[in-house]
């Protein structure tokens, strides 16, 4: 007869259950027909029903293992984290139908989401209640590992096992501690939050986009309507040539053509048909500024002075050899290797180009480049006051600060101590470690400099705002470093001269309350190592 009756109160649990889990997947699925956007975002609120079966410490409690239905609430603040409140029911029995026990279990958990396959890993507190043929209270601790599967829309399948650990039992004693296992499968619907809709994909959300059309690819303004700056017809985003000058013809891709190769566009050439190679003005059209009548860019010898009898290609003709040109050679059968004057004349005994009565270094040695005065010259082609012979970086862009050695001045010496240098101009995409191309330039300098100074070590600190977690914000200044120290390393800096190091928020140089205090604080600098000069 005990045997009957267990049976039949096993069927009637399962029929209870299977009816709790019917009416729940009903609400379900007419929620979710509803639901367009993606799961485990910020903001939103997920909510749940789940059936699982439970195992009860055997030692301590030698209760059956039964299946109960539970429900749970819980709220993101991002991706990765969420806080939850869950409850469940089972009803089980001590060995026979007539010794039954209601179980209620409550849990406050925080739970950490994986990247990966919808896993994530939770902890909190647990109590559980026992009523019935054996009552009790509990307190403990509870993990849980799961899995959520999307299933479309703002709907998932979730998977989850859990431990509970009770330190005192009170239907064992205080000094007893019992741990229970339950392994549950439900279905979650998700609220709120999420990615507003964006029809047309352009950045500008719906709501605000008065331009709901805008095609894929191009670029938009803050209201989503796309914008066209060089007048050409093809939007900007689309253009492959955004900067095409107006009148310019352009092919399917936004970029302008140029039929005979003179650098000046189709539709803005006023001579569309210049020889190939030859150098015209603004309006396309060529010019011979020697007027030897060869074309400049196709004359090998354009600065022909007038006057002068020319070849086919532009260039004068010295038969004498002597450095006048013929027609302008006034002497014309001098011998050969004689020293001659602007007339063709032999004066100029050092052949410098100087003729003697102006030549203030007259014993200037053959081939000599030099001034108007017949002396050397010592050139600094960068124009950075250090001659080229010493100027360790040559190629300093104008406005540059140098050392005595022609490289840029990285840092400036203040009480005795190097001041750290913000670089003004390295940024990264948003949220990552990754360089943006407007970063080079400045980078390019430091790289030269260093290179210049092999002596100085240099530490490379990134901060960040205060924005977001502490942790990612360490991980992403450390990750913002070590990309501008692999930087300087492919531009030749030694590996071992440099360190990186990430600093978060912790360093802030401005309130972190406004945009422009976060924008400063968002930075990467060069800290002179101690026992350096600067």
């Amino acid at each position: 007869m005990a045997l009957t009756d267990e049976n039949n109160y096993r069927l009637a649990l399962m029929r209870r259950t299977s009816s709790i889990l019917a009416i729940f997947l009903v609400t379900f699925a007419g929620l979710v027909t509803t639901a367009s956007a993606q799961i485990g975002q910020a903001r939103q609120i997920e909510l749940g029903g789940y059936a699982g079966i439970s195992r009860y410490d055997e030692t301590g409690l030698a209760l059956a293992n039964e299946f109960g239905a539970g429900g749970r609430l819980a709220y993101f603040f991002s991706r990765l984290i969420s806080i939850e409140a869950a409850g469940d029911f089972t009803e089980t029995n001590e060995g026979t139908a007539i010794d039954r026990v209601n179980v209620t279990r409550l849990a406050a958990l925080g739970l950490f989401h994986f990247r990966i396959l919808g896993l994530y890993l939770g902890t909190g507190l647990e109590r559980t209640t026992y009523r019935g043929t054996r009552t009790g209270d509990e307190t403990g601790f509870t993990v849980v590992f799961g899995e959520r599967m999307p299933l479309g829309g703002r709907a998932a399948f979730r998977i989850e096992g859990r431990t509970s650990f009770y330190p005192s039992s009170s239907l064992r004693g205080p000094d007893q501690s019992v741990m229970n296992l339950s392994v549950s499968a439900g279905l979650s619907i998700f609220t709120f939050g999420g990615p507003p809709r964006d029809q047309d994909i352009d950045g500008v959300v719906d709501r605000r986009d008065e331009c709901a059309d805008t095609p894929t690819g191009a670029t938009v303004d803050a209201v989503g309507c796309p914008s066209d700056d060089d007048q050409d017809s093809y939007l900007n985003g689309l253009d492959e040539c955004p900067d095409t000058p107006g009148g310019a013809t352009v092919d399917a891709r936004g970029c302008p053509s140029d039929s005979d190769a003179d650098t000046v566009l189709d539709g803005i050439d006023a001579c569309p048909r210049t020889p190939t190679g030859a150098t015209v003005d603004v309006s396309g059209c060529p010019s011979d500024g020697d007027r030897d009548g060869v074309l400049d860019g196709l004359d090998r010898c354009p600065d022909t002075p007038t006057g002068a009898t020319i070849d086919e290609v532009g260039c004068p003709m010295d038969q004498d050899g002597d450095g006048v040109f013929d027609g302008l050679d006034q002497c014309p059968d001098t011998p050969a290797d004689t020293q001659v004057d602007a007339r063709g004349c032999s004066t100029d005994e050092d052949g410098d180009g100087v003729f003697d009565p102006v030549d203030e270094c007259p014993n200037t040695p053959l081939r000599t480049e030099v001034d108007s005065r017949g002396c050397r010259i010592v050139r600094d082609s960068d124009g950075d006051g250090v001659p080229d012979p010493q100027d360790r970086c040559p190629g300093t862009r104008a406005g540059q600060q140098v050392d005595g050695v022609g490289c840029p001045i990285l840092f400036v010496v203040e009480e005795g101590r190097a001041r750290p240098l913000v670089l003004q101009g390295v940024s990264f995409r948003s949220g990552r470690s990754a360089l943006t191309t407007d970063s080079y330039t400045t980078l390019d300098q430091v790289a030269a400099s260093l290179i210049g100074h092999p002596e100085v070590r240099i530490e490379i600190a990134g901060h960040t705002d205060a924005t977001g977690s502490r942790a990612l914000n360490m991980r992403l200044s450390q990750g913002r470093a070590l990309a501008v120290r692999a930087y300087l390393a492919q531009k030749g800096v030694a590996p071992g001269r440099m360190e990186a190091q990430g600093y978060g928020p912790d360093q802030p140089i401005a309130t972190n309350s406004t945009a422009a205090g976060r924008s400063r604080n968002r930075r990467v600098e060069l800290h002179l190592i101690e026992g350096q000069n600067p």
